[in-house]
């Protein structure tokens, strides 16, 4: 035991012992230890730690330690899973321990703590979108808050005091928490006469109580008891505590019994991109304040949450390939295409009203129009800016917003000009203003520049963004419902950040995916990756700051591509394709670990193997222009490519400029395709900063650089190649994921869920289940490697399920595709012989969506065309039309758009019903608020909500109005 006057030097102190214990089941060569914020338990620093020691109590292996503590002592601790050396393996999730000592407590007392590990997932509902949205935050508000200290004064000698403590977040208003068990004091299971306890914050209640020792063991279970006497029992085993009475039993007992155990609490959502959402109110595409109309279609469905896909600003290239919501122009500025003009003013002129009312016309197409939507909405904002920009930009609201945001924005708005003035986003070629500075970025946003009106501007669109968006979350969180937004693995090569902060990014390489399901030749995404040593150097405050502006507005989100924190498949910056790449960080093949393995020519397996009769089988007759073109010969029917040539963006860029172009201008895609397949044909990939370093090229086996080479070379490579992608990286990959993630989880208080799909390294799940991280589950997709269709019934509870997402075809378009595939989809699910039906008809959608309803999920959440097939009417366009996105096309056009406007199926009470029905029969839990239906009338009358009187933690800007218009609070 240690003694805290060894410890401090000071031997006069009046002590009590401290006990701890903990239930953990360890491996060999794994320890428990205790690490708090006093130098008694290390100070945070876990190699001083308290060192427990091991027992079995039943069939539990118990952890137990002891520590001498003054009279008066508190701190906060955790436990760790660690090595010998003391490495941290594991720690706890959620909050620090807090400690306090009880008052009265005498020397010599001595004091047992009784913990439960704290897992990641115990504290999830705590964050806010189960705190602040559905379970309301004001569910204490008739009950006690106070903190229950333990008992001051032993009742007599034979007793023990018993301090009882439990987490309890799914409670509802008016209800209370007890407990009741096998003692008198706990009402000898009689719930009348239970023990009550104390509400005291975070979800935690407590009571305390004195047992006499003869009373031990004590059975017991926690009850919540609502009005009326209704009252709910937590489920499973007695809880039991016992002491040895016969050798010094403590005085005092604190139990900390973790979460209240009932049934895990489910939730249904809707997803789909803000863009793809129509209204009658809609200009060209989905808007932030069409979220309300949104919220009010999930209430009545019975949803708790909306997803959408990122909403930042992609305006890079000022045209369509800026739909891709997944490159940011800024991670910080909201994207203007969702901005609704008819809100910027009351007072908008005639002539624009007219102009909005031409344009609505125009634009409500089939599908996006993003240049058009674009151009007319910033067109129509600017006018109306003109008119009221000084009124605007020095009001009270205008003021609180641009002080809040600054940092970003004023990098963001002087971007925006330079990108329009340059007329290219390439910050590189910017002259003067390539390299960021922010002596330079004050003078060129100054007040007294000319382009002063063009900066804000920028500064306005962002403002009336925020407060639309803001506007429509708070709406959200009284109808308790979450947004869940959406934070992208990348950012542009060509943006604010990448201008801003270079230092964070390394603009040689590019980001992509190896060949996966969406693309058997890995995707390219084009973003640089992250220098993430540099990242760590302020403890990643770029990330933190990003999901704290994302939590102003959402109260979940989803990590893109979250494999990319563990590791990132890396590509040359001059490549096109995703095949030939390699992971970062990873260990890789040194030079004399391949030698000792007898592979010695590494030039032959690292450059390009061209052979005379490849280029004939790929080429035929054009073989020899070909040749002459883009190889040299250099040794008898051996080739090489030139240099003008060597890598993929040479080749495209020489296919569309070589005088020869004639001779293959009808095969081009073709004799691409035939070059960039020579190209990859390699077996090893060397590292440009390190020429004896390498990386084995992934699916090597496939080429047949590999096929012409000797057996044993052949066993070596196999045998390395798959040590290389799903051996020897394992410890690394956890490592880094175990740094950077909790830097983003830790940032803000937003429920967070990782898309885990793709080629899934063995410690991805660990680390995600360490962490409280929900999963993704797409039926499609299976992580069981010997299964076709996933099993939703076998789905495990942190997860979010889904029949589609915005990667992979939709649920109708999936079914029409592949007539094998749905046959046997048909007999595998639904147990039948039978010919399927050759579309998806509402009785198939209705079976594959209530199995993921069913499913034990915490979440699941159906992008919106998936339910729309359960009626028949809204199943008229074509089902590969309801496609989002194309992952095997880099210059897919991200546009579709709902056919049917959100009003038209609010006032759809059948449907609504139906999947109500579904949500309400699978167990999962659902809105109480009142179902909301369209009301008439135009809903743009006013420009800003005022700030939400129901809801303080609203952040929207007041606005004060008088006689009916808008007035802005001018400081």
């Amino acid at each position: 035991m240690v003694n805290l006057g060894l410890v401090s030097g000071k031997k006069s102190l009046k002590t009590v012992t401290l006990i701890f214990k903990v239930p953990y089941y360890t491996q060999w060569g794994q320890s428990m230890l205790i690490s708090g914020s006093e130098p008694v338990l290390g100070s945070w620093n876990v190699r001083r730690g308290l060192v427990l020691s091991p027992f079995h109590e039943g069939d539990e292996l118990i952890w137990c330690g002891r520590v001498s503590v003054p009279i008066g002592f508190s701190c906060e601790y955790g436990y760790y899973l660690v090595d010998d050396d003391r490495n941290i393996l594991r720690s706890e999730g959620g909050k620090k321990r807090k400690l306090v000592l009880p008052e009265g407590i005498e020397e010599g007392h001595s004091m047992l703590l009784y913990d439960l590990w704290q897992t990641a997932s115990d504290s999830l509902f705590s964050r806010s979108a189960f705190k602040n949205v559905i379970f309301g935050g004001d569910y204490v508000s008739d009950v006690d808050v106070t903190p229950g200290p333990v008992q001051k004064n032993l009742d007599h000698q034979d007793a023990i005091v018993v301090q009882f403590k439990v987490s309890c977040p799914f409670i509802a208003y008016g209800t209370s928490v007890c407990v009741t068990g096998s003692t008198t004091q706990l009402g000898q299971w009689n719930i009348q006469d239970a023990l009550k306890l104390s509400y005291t914050g975070d979800s935690c209640w407590q009571a305390n109580c004195s047992v006499r020792k003869s009373e031990f063991p004590i059975k017991y279970k926690y009850c919540r008891c609502g009005g009326m006497g209704k009252t709910s029992l937590e489920v499973g085993s007695n809880r039991e505590v016992n002491v040895d009475i016969s050798s010094n039993p403590p005085n005092y007992i604190s139990l900390s019994d973790g979460v209240f155990r009932e049934m895990p609490w489910r939730g249904a959502g809707v997803a789909i991109p803000m863009f793809s959402v129509r209204s009658e109110n809609d200009l060209g595409v989905g808007e932030f304040l069409d979220l309300k109309l949104l919220v009010d279609l999930a209430v009545n469905s019975g949803f708790h949450l909306v997803q959408l896909l990122p909403v930042n600003d992609t305006s890079v290239n000022g045209m369509w390939w800026d739909s891709y919501p997944y490159s940011s122009l800024s991670v910080f500025a909201l994207h203007p295409l969702y901005l609704r003009v008819q809100a910027l003013s009351e007072n908008i002129p005639e002539d624009v009203k007219q102009e909005i009312l031409s344009a609505k016309a125009q634009l409500d197409l089939k599908d996006v129009d993003y240049e058009a939507t674009m151009s007319t909405k910033l067109s129509i904002a600017k006018k109306i800016f003109d008119l009221e920009k000084d009124y605007v930009l020095n009001s009270s609201s205008f003021k609180k917003f641009f002080s809040e945001n600054e940092e970003w924005l004023k990098p963001y708005a002087a971007f925006c000009f330079l990108r329009d003035f340059f007329e290219t986003s390439d910050h590189t070629q910017w002259g003067r203003f390539a390299t960021f500075s922010k002596e330079k970025l004050e003078k060129l946003i100054s007040k007294d520049s000319l382009q002063y009106d063009i900066i804000s501007f920028h500064y306005y669109v962002q403002f009336h963004l925020h407060v639309q968006l803001s506007e429509a979350a708070a709406y959200a969180r009284k109808k308790k419902v979450v947004l869940k937004g959406d934070l992208p693995i990348g950012v542009d090569r060509n943006s604010v950040d990448t201008w801003v902060y270079p230092n964070l990014f390394r603009m040689n390489t590019s980001t992509g995916a190896p060949p996966d399901y969406f693309d058997k030749n890995g995707q390219n995404w084009g973003f640089p990756t992250y220098n993430w040593e540099e990242m760590s150097k302020d403890n990643y405050a770029w990330w933190r700051a990003r999901l704290t502006q994302m939590a102003k507005y959402f109260t979940a989100y989803r990590i893109d591509h979250i494999l990319g924190f563990f590791r990132i498949w890396e590509l040359p910056e001059h490549a096109i394709t995703g095949l030939v790449g390699k992971f970062r960080p990873s260990i890789p093949l040194s030079q004399g670990e391949l030698e000792g393995d007898g592979i010695w020519d590494f030039d032959r397996l690292s450059r390009p193997y061209i052979r005379q009769e490849m280029l004939q089988e790929k080429f035929g007759a054009l073989w020899t222009i070909i040749a002459s073109n883009f190889l040299n010969e250099y040794q008898k029917q051996c080739y090489e490519f030139k240099e003008d040539c060597n890598t993929e963006k040479k080749i495209v860029a020489k296919l569309k400029t070589s005088t020869e172009r004639s001779f293959w201008l009808e095969g081009e895609d073709k004799i691409r395709r035939g070059l960039f397949d020579l190209l990859q044909n390699i077996v090893l990939i060397r590292d440009p900063e390190d020429y004896r370093k390498f990386y084995p090229r992934f699916n090597l086996e496939d080429t047949s650089s590999f096929k012409d080479l000797d057996d044993h070379s052949k066993n070596v490579l196999k045998r390395l190649y798959y040590d290389y992608y799903f051996h020897r990286q394992e410890v690394l990959w956890r490592q880094n994921a175990l740094k950077t993630l909790p830097a983003l989880l830790n940032s803000s208080d937003m429920l967070a869920c990782g898309e885990d799909l793709g080629l899934i390294p063995s410690c991805v799940h660990p680390v995600m289940q360490e962490l409280g991280l929900i999963g993704l589950r797409i039926q499609r997709m299976p992580n069981e490697p010997d299964l076709e269709f996933g099993i939703p019934s076998w789905y495990s509870y942190m997860t979010v399920c889904a029949p589609s997402c915005h990667d992979c075809s939709p649920m109708r378009a999936w079914w029409e595709e592949n007539e094998e595939r749905r046959t046997r989809f048909y007999r595998t699910m639904f147990g039948s012989n039978d010919t399927p039906p050759s579309h998806c008809i509402p009785e198939v959608a209705f079976f594959i969506l209530q199995q993921h309803f069913e499913a034990p999920s915490m979440w699941a959440i159906f992008p919106l065309q998936d339910l729309l097939a359960l009626k028949e009417e809204y199943t008229s366009r074509a089902a590969s039309e309801e496609t989002i996105n194309d992952p095997t096309n880099p210059k897919h056009y991200w546009r579709y758009r709902v056919h049917v406007t959100l009003e038209t199926l609010l006032r759809d009470t059948e449907l609504m019903l139906a999947i109500k029905d579904l949500v309400k029969s699978s167990g999962r839990s659902y809105p109480e608020v009142e179902e909301t239906t369209p009301q008439g009338g135009n809903s743009d009358a006013a420009p800003i909500s005022e700030k939400c009187t129901q809801c303080e933690r609203c952040e929207i800007p007041q606005v004060v109005r008088q006689n009916g218009s808008e007035s802005y609070a001018v400081q």
